[in-house]
């Protein structure tokens, strides 16, 4: 099916996902004529990062900004929140964050947000903070949705294995619980076992499903451990069938399939993917992974600098409203729409994806 969700479209639904919080920050607004002075810092390096970086640097030049874009380079708050401090003393105008660490950053970002007006992206921190807007999706509507995948691909239940970065930013937590709330019943919705044909392994009951270990295994960024992590949970569960495999950060999907590879268990297991890395494309169009929920980092970062840039100039119009952006779904041959929660949901094909991907990556230069 055709990409119908527009450029203008999805801006229009990121504009539903922001509200005020009463942030009227004098000293992020600047003189007329001035160009704002924005600041955006993600979590960690990944080329779904690449992404959101080429809609911020497109922002920057529609709406007239010095952009500074960082990525650093591990997924540690004691590793970020030096950049933003550092941003505030040089009177930066605006600064956006995807937080990793929300209840232990929440007294730094209150600070800041104090100083400066400031946005989370891709992974929220709380309104109490004073920050103006988050810029995401429902991660746990997300994590449903990623759910519901693992249930169409193993129909009759079986064994699943969840891989995230961590289990405390506010994504982690969201789609984890997601994923599993949307597999859970009554009877069975975290009751600790072992696992049926290998008592060795441990876990705990969800609904038809046996998520090993009882939690997601975290690997703390993208790196070797991501792959390490799948190839463990695969090695235990030599001579199981009906295995999903759920990755539920951008890397995650890769490096599962990387593993997979390695034992020669690709097409034997099913992987259910989140984000749009172009190695989860390709799998995906190639029957490899069952298919991913994407978020659009692209519009995140036009989004934020958008934002942000409008606050320095006194507009709040960007930052006014309540709703949520929708995610979509990406499978080998797409489907028709769903309606979840009020929010159209569209199921596109991933060689369309693709191709929008690299059109975005190709759009702006750095």
């Amino acid at each position: 099916m055709a990409l119908r969700l527009t450029f203008l479209t999805a801006l229009a639904a990121f504009a539903a996902g922001c509200s005020n919080s009463g942030n009227n920050n004098a000293a992020s607004t600047v003189p007329a004529g001035t160009k704002p002075k924005i600041g955006v810092v993600t979590n960690t390096t990944d080329p779904f990062w690449d992404l959101c970086e080429a809609g911020a640097n497109k922002a920057a030049k529609d709406f007239d900004v010095d952009l500074v874009f960082r990525q650093p380079e591990k997924l540690d708050a004691a590793i970020q929140m030096p950049i933003i401090d550092a941003w505030v003393k040089q009177g930066m105008n605006g600064i956006a964050v995807s937080v990793i660490d929300p209840k232990g950053q929440e007294e730094d970002l209150t600070r800041i947000a104090k100083k400066v007006s400031l946005v989370t992206m891709d992974n929220d921190a709380a309104e109490s903070t004073g920050r103006l807007c988050y810029i995401g999706v429902d991660n746990h509507e997300a994590g449903r949705a990623a759910g519901r995948m693992v249930k169409k691909a193993l129909p009759n239940g079986g064994t699943i294995a969840l891989f995230i970065g961590n289990n405390s930013s506010a994504n982690a937590v969201g789609r984890i619980s997601g994923v599993l709330d949307e597999l859970g019943t009554p009877e069975a919705n975290g009751t600790p076992g072992k696992h049926p044909t290998k008592p060795e392994v441990n876990g705990k009951f969800y609904g038809k499903y046996f998520l090993v270990d009882g939690e997601a295994k975290t690997d703390g960024g993208p790196g070797e451990k991501a792959v390490t992590n799948t190839r463990d949970v695969l090695g235990r569960l030599e001579g199981v069938t009906d295995i999903c495999m759920v990755g539920l950060y951008a890397y995650n999907p890769p490096a599962i399939l990387e593993a997979a590879r390695a034992k020669s268990l690709v097409g034997k297991i099913k992987i259910v993917g989140f984000d749009e890395n172009l190695e989860t494309l390709k799998a995906i169009d190639k029957g490899e992974i069952e298919g991913t929920v994407w978020q659009d980092p692209f519009n995140y970062g036009y989004k934020s600098v958008e934002v942000l840039a409008a606050a320095a100039r006194g507009d709040k119009s960007k930052i006014v409203g309540k709703g949520q952006i929708p995610y979509r779904l990406v499978t080998k041959d797409g489907g028709p729409d769903q309606t979840t929660n009020g929010l159209v949901i569209q199921n596109l094909k991933a060689a369309v994806v693709e191709k929008k991907i690299r059109d975005d990556l190709a759009s702006v230069k750095k």
